[in-house]
């Protein structure tokens, strides 16, 4: 039986890298998907046309979710479109690294505007009208949890606002049968961050297993996570890492 039938789910960020190994694995497992996406139109249309050769139901909504009224519409077409959501997997995410004083003076608010206030928004209006059996996930990073080098400072300190933003979710909406939860991968082979780039033998260093994970494997964890049998699982942090953290 597919653990997701019947379910609605939005994949932010959802059209390239884990967020689309994310939403294959939506597909998948039976949910009708709406996928935010913010550019590469004709890219983003492809990958749509490819998961619905098979049946799927896949909606795509262009969007820049750093903009809080663009990410409210979106949400709201979403709605419209399906009267539900049942699974909401926050994706989208960007990096702005170099030296401390080379930061712009708008960096800040640039990157917790899509990695910290867009989940912390799309949580939000999601649960509002998700029913029990609901599911938030976060997809944030490892370093929030240890900075291995320099230049990293914005996306590190964003990325950790999550763990707080993750437990306070659980807390709010776990007597309505909702669970929250994050994810945060250490290196995974994407166009971003690829097994054979110029970076990657130092993005393993770190490693225990050495090597790159898959956007699949990351997918396969977020799945359980949206799944029924993760009912009793809330305000939880997974580090998918290859034993980085270990």
């Amino acid at each position: 039986m597919l653990s997701l039938e019947g379910k609605v789910a939005i994949v932010i960020g959802g059209t390239r890298g884990i967020g689309a190994a994310i939403s294959r694995r939506m597909v998948a497992d039976g949910a009708s998907v709406a996928i935010i996406y913010l550019s590469r139109s004709a890219d983003a249309e492809s990958f749509g046309q490819e998961l619905r050769s098979d049946g799927a139901t896949v909606h795509l909504i262009q969007a820049d979710v750093s903009d809080q009224n663009a990410l409210t519409n979106a949400i709201d077409e979403v709605v419209s479109r399906f009267g539900r959501i049942d699974v909401l997997v926050n994706v989208a995410g960007m990096a702005i690294v170099g030296p401390l004083d080379s930061y712009a003076d708008d960096a800040f608010d640039r990157i917790f505007a899509l990695n910290v206030r867009a989940p912390f928004i799309a949580s939000k209006i999601a649960s509002s009208v998700m029913g029990a059996g609901g599911r938030i996930i976060t997809i944030g990073s490892i370093v929030a949890d240890r900075m291995p080098g320099d230049g990293g400072t914005l996306y590190a300190a964003s990325k950790a606002a999550l763990g707080g933003m993750t437990r306070g979710l659980a807390r709010d909406l776990g007597a309505r049968g909702i669970t929250a939860n994050l994810v945060q991968p250490g290196p995974i082979d994407t166009e971003r961050n690829p097994a054979d780039g110029p970076n990657a033998v130092a993005n393993r260093a770190p490693l225990a297993i050495p090597r790159h994970g898959t956007a699949d494997e990351v997918a396969g964890l977020v799945a359980y996570l949206a799944s029924s049998e993760a009912g009793f699982i809330t305000g939880s942090t997974y580090n998918i890492d290859g034993g980085w953290s270990a």
